[in-house]
């Protein structure tokens, strides 16, 4: 399946458990056939839920490879949701350890 843009991403997502097949990791080699149900962490949180429906036998395109599978994804966040979460100012360098707790705060990780 093509989710990923390139190989070394896909790899890189599989490596970070961000990849699982039928609800187990997945690792780069692992093959799928029709009836799979593969589920995928994006960037930013984002879920994407994805059923194969087909297998190709050589790499092709993202187009083509969009029809192989049917995407069962929960919709994204609508933009005032997104508008309203804080965000740094873009050139703000890191943040000091002071507001990193605060962000750990507020992730609910602290």
């Amino acid at each position: 399946m093509r989710i990923f843009p390139s190989r070394t991403k896909a790899a890189a997502a599989c490596r970070g458990g961000h990849v699982k097949v039928n609800g187990e990791s997945a690792a780069p080699s692992k093959n799928v056939v029709p009836g799979d149900r593969v589920q995928v962490t994006l960037p930013m949180g984002r879920l994407r839920v994805l059923e194969v429906v087909d297998t190709v036998s050589k790499r092709v395109g993202a187009p083509v490879a969009a029809t192989c599978y049917i995407d069962h994804s929960p919709p994204p966040p609508s933009r005032e949701i997104l508008a309203s979460q804080p965000r740094r100012d873009r050139g703000a360098g890191r943040p000091t350890k002071r507001e990193r707790r605060e962000i750990d705060r507020l992730r609910g990780r602290g």
